[in-house]
C-alpha cells in the first residue's frame, strides 16, 4: 500500500486570466448526480463580481480592436484545446451525472459549437450590416459593433450550455462576466483553465462560481455592465433582475426552453450587437 497522499484539486475564480480564491475565503460542496462529495468549489462574492467587472471593461478595448479573423482564430483554438483534454471532461461531465454515451455527446458538441461560432466571427459584419439606399449623394451605411460588457448567468447544461451562451457574446468583440452553473461547475472551471491556455487575453471571459441569487442582482444592477443573459435564471426572478437591469438601459436576454443540442442561430450573436450607421459624401 503507499503511503501517498492524492493532491486534491481547488477549484477556484477565474478572473482576469488569473485563478484567485474568493476573496471573502467561502467555498461550497459540490456532489455528484447521486449526492456523493466531489469537490470544493469557491463561491463568490460581490466584491468578486465587481472585480470581474473592471476585468471585463479592462479587456474590452484590446479584444473589440481584434480583426474578426483573429478572434475566429482563437475560439478554433480553444475547440482545439477541447479536444485535446476529451478525457478529464468526460469524467467530469459523468460525475455531474451524465452517462458516458451523454457525456462524450456533450462534449463533442460543445467543441463543435465553439468551430460553429468561430466561423461566424468574420462574417458578422456582412450579415448583421447593410449599405442603405438614401436619395441624396451620400453612401449611408450601417456597421455591426460590440455592445460592451456582457454578464451571463449560465444555465445548468454543464458544459454545452455554457459555451452556447459564451461563444456568442465574445466571438463579436464583447467581454463577459459569467456565473457558472450551481449544481455542476466543475466543468466549467476546467474549461476556464483551457481559456486561459488557449490565446485569449485575460479578462476576455471571467468565470464565478457560487450562489446564483447572490451574484445575479449584482450585476444586473451593475453601472458597468452593457447587457446581461438570463439564460440559467428561474423565471420567477426574471422580473427583479430585469428592473435592476433598466437602471443603465442593458440590453437583456430573457430566459426560454432552450434545447442546447439544436443547431444554434444568430440570434445570442446579435443581441449583444449595436448598430452604427455612418453618413459619407459621395466623391470625398
Amino acid at each position: 500500500m503507499s503511503e501517498r497522499l492524492a493532491v486534491r484539486k481547488t477549484y477556484k475564480l477565474f478572473i482576469a486570466g488569473a485563478f484567485p480564491r474568493s476573496e471573502s475565503g467561502r467555498s461550497y460542496v459540490v456532489n455528484d448526480g447521486k449526492g456523493n462529495f466531489l469537490a470544493n468549489a469557491s463561491q463568490a462574492s460581490r466584491k468578486d463580481a465587481r472585480d470581474a467587472v473592471t476585468a471585463a471593461r479592462k479587456a474590452f478595448g484590446g479584444w473589440s480592436a481584434r480583426t474578426a479573423y483573429n478572434r475566429g482564430q482563437i475560439l478554433y483554438r480553444i475547440a482545439e484545446m477541447l479536444e485535446g483534454r476529451r478525457a478529464q471532461f468526460t469524467d467530469e461531465l459523468r460525475a455531474a451525472g451524465l452517462a458516458k454515451a451523454a457525456a462524450n455527446a456533450e462534449l463533442d458538441a460543445a467543441i463543435d459549437r465553439w468551430v460553429w461560432y468561430a466561423g461566424w466571427a468574420d462574417k458578422l459584419a456582412a450579415v448583421g450590416g447593410s449599405a442603405n439606399p438614401v436619395a441624396g449623394s451620400f453612401f449611408n451605411f450601417s456597421t455591426p459593433e460590440p455592445t460592451g460588457v456582457v454578464a451571463v448567468i449560465a444555465p445548468d447544461s454543464p458544459l454545452l450550455g455554457l459555451v452556447s451562451v459564451v461563444a456568442p457574446a465574445i466571438v463579436a468583440g464583447n467581454t463577459c462576466v459569467v456565473v457558472a452553473s450551481e449544481p455542476s461547475p466543475l466543468p466549467s472551471i476546467t474549461l476556464a483553465e483551457v481559456l486561459a491556455t488557449s490565446d485569449l487575453p485575460g479578462g476576455v471571459v471571467n468565470l464565478l462560481t457560487g450562489r446564483r441569487d447572490e451574484l445575479a442582482p449584482w450585476l444586473a444592477s451593475h453601472m458597468d455592465v452593457n447587457a446581461i443573459d438570463l439564460a440559467g435564471v428561474k423565471n420567477d426572478q426574471v422580473r427583479g433582475l430585469e428592473e435592476a437591469a433598466a437602471e443603465n438601459l442593458k440590453r437583456v436576454v430573457r430566459p426560454g426552453v432552450t434545447d442546447w443540442s439544436a443547431e444554434p442561430g444568430t440570434e445570442r450573436m446579435t443581441a449583444f450587437l449595436e448598430t452604427k450607421t455612418v453618413w459619407h459624401p459621395v466623391g470625398l
